[in-house]
């Protein structure tokens, strides 16, 4: 196999962070040696999650063999996924900022099991894709405040807002929120656009919306805009563009990601 430099547009900081959690981890287990440094670790994991690369060409890169790159990997995203914020742990930074954003995404998976309809719960009507619904939760200004555990893909955001305690949470602390009319009758915190009026009788139509609605839609969705930014950079991390492990394994990888994302600032 051919190896060649390359780069990625992922902070120091994130790798610092990375590097001194595997020394530390490192130091408990009292490791005498190891083929790769903390730091080198570190670095082939972000290019993992970063860049998609498969374990063999980590392997070739890094001059180690493929089970070992697992090792690592596996070692690394334990450590990440432990250091990810919980709901109070965001709710609690959340209550700082003025209002938050509530959005769902869904992430894309291909190892389902199709027989007896095993797949149905991952498969996304939506997305004619199957996935796994993730709920993101974003500042005004586009920082990311937390990403909750994965859900199948089927599951409506509002079902897994909720399960996952986000609505009762804001409402409890009194956190004004945007989101999308997915959201519809999340309760007073939760503000969501203008629907569309019943259908015209007379033309069988959808009457259209006054042009106050519009103007309210229109100021709704600048709001919303950094939130999308942030469901656009969780994208950028190519191991979620599909996710090619086992959906049990999911909510670690998501929750490495997250800690990533958050150190990368």
């Amino acid at each position: 196999m051919l190896s060649y430099p390359s780069g990625m547009t992922v902070s120091s900081r994130a790798l610092g962070l990375l590097a001194d959690a595997l020394r530390a981890h490192r130091n408990q287990r009292a490791t005498r040696w190891r083929k790769l440094s903390a730091g080198r670790q570190a670095l082939l994991v972000v290019a993992y999650l970063r860049k998609g690369e498969t374990y063999a060409d980590l392997a070739c890169g890094f001059e180690i063999g493929t089970s070992t790159v697992y090792r690592y990997v596996r070692e690394a995203l334990a450590l990440l996924a432990a250091m990810a914020p919980t709901l109070e742990q965001a709710i609690e930074v959340a209550s700082r900022k003025a209002f938050v954003i509530v959005d769902g995404s869904l992430l894309r998976i291909d190892r389902v099991g199709m027989a007896s309809g095993r797949d149905r719960p991952y498969y996304s009507g939506k997305h004619k894709a199957h996935g796994l619904n993730v709920q993101v939760i974003a500042d005004p200004v586009g920082r990311l405040v937390w990403i909750s555990p994965p859900l199948p893909g089927a599951r409506h955001d509002m079902g897994a807002a909720r399960d996952h305690g986000i609505i009762e949470a804001l409402t409890a602390h009194e956190i004004p929120a945007v989101a999308d009319t997915a959201y519809q009758g999340a309760g007073p915190m939760v503000a969501v656009p203008q629907r569309r009026r019943r259908i015209d009788p007379d033309t069988g139509r959808y009457r259209r919306l006054s042009r106050n609605q519009r103007e309210v839609n229109a100021a709704h969705a600048r709001r919303r805009g950094p939130g999308e930014r942030v469901n656009a950079e969780l994208k950028n991390w190519k191991v979620l563009r599909k996710i090619r492990s086992c959906p049990a394994r999911a909510a670690e990888l998501v929750a490495a990601v997250q800690t990533l994302m958050i150190a990368n600032g």
